[in-house]
This record gives C-alpha cells, sequence and structure tokens, in this order.
C-alpha cells in the first residue's frame, strides 16, 4: 500500500441515493422551465446525497472532516496533533428503518480507526466492514505515522 491520502465516507443505501438523484433533476428541470420553487426539491435530493466522512492527508500531516456530494468534498484541514497511538476496534452500526407503520432494526459489524491524541482525544481516520482492510490500514499509518497500533477488537486489548 503505497497512498498518502485516507479517505472514508460513510456508506448511503442506493435507494436513498437514486431518490436523492432524482429529487434533484426533477427540481432542477422544474425551476427551469417551470418556477423557482422547485429548486426547493433540488436541495431536498442534495441532502439525500450528502455523505460524511474524514480525509487525511499523510503527506503534509492535515485531516478533514468532509461532507460529500456528487464526489465533490468540502471540509477545512486542520494541522494533525501529535498523535499517541491508533486504535482499531470492533462495533456493531444499527441502522433503523421505517415505512407504513413498520420498522425493523438492523446491526452489521464494523472496524473503526481511531487515532488518539491528548490521552483521550480521537479523530476517526476510517471505517470498514472488512477486518483486513482495517488492519492494513492501521499498520499503514502506524509506520507512516510513526505511532503504535491498538488492537480492541477483542475483550483484552493488546500492543501490535
Amino acid at each position: 500500500m503505497n497512498k498518502t491520502t485516507l479517505k472514508h465516507l460513510r456508506k448511503a443505501s442506493p435507494m436513498k441515493l437514486l431518490f436523492g438523484g432524482l429529487l434533484f433533476i426533477l427540481g432542477l428541470y422544474g425551476a427551469i422551465f417551470n418556477n423557482f420553487f422547485n429548486l426547493i426539491l433540488s436541495g431536498i435530493g442534495v441532502f439525500l446525497l450528502l455523505r460524511e466522512g474524514s480525509e487525511i492527508d499523510l503527506a503534509s500531516k492535515k485531516y478533514r472532516e468532509i461532507y460529500s456530494v456528487f464526489g465533490i468534498s468540502f471540509g477545512k484541514w486542520k494541522t494533525l496533533p501529535n498523535l499517541d497511538y491508533v486504535s482499531v476496534f470492533k462495533t456493531n452500526e444499527k441502522k433503523r428503518v421505517q415505512g407504513m407503520g413498520a420498522s425493523a432494526n438492523f446491526s452489521n459489524s464494523i472496524y473503526i480507526l481511531n487515532l488518539f491524541y491528548n490521552r483521550n482525544k480521537k479523530i476517526e481516520a476510517y471505517r470498514t466492514e472488512d477486518s483486513d482492510d482495517a488492519f492494513e490500514n492501521a499498520k499503514y499509518l502506524s509506520q507512516v505515522l510513526r505511532i503504535d497500533v491498538l488492537y480492541a477488537t477483542e475483550r483484552e486489548t493488546k500492543w501490535l
């Protein structure tokens, strides 16, 4: 692995992306050929297409929390503080789906990489469902940033 940026965006369901894109296009079409109040539909579409995440530029030692729409990312770059270690831990991500009076809860296991500094402050660096991907990125971060890796996916944590 030889990359200078580590970027992650939260996943959005295909149906949400399709509905957001459709609203955006219909709103623009309506604004051009009907009236400008249809831009509200476009705004709702952009809101549905909006994805959050983070990006770390390892070459310049900067990071930012990003918002991404149509593949364009926005966010203010900040300098990485003096980092203590990178932590890899496993958790469950829970989602609730509601429709027509019924609701369902879903959960899936994810791995989160956090960069810790000042003893207990953290920066969420990466999120994935694949354990190999999580550990590969954690090892890469530890090599580039010269910090230790804390393996916290089980009850007893250990340093790698």
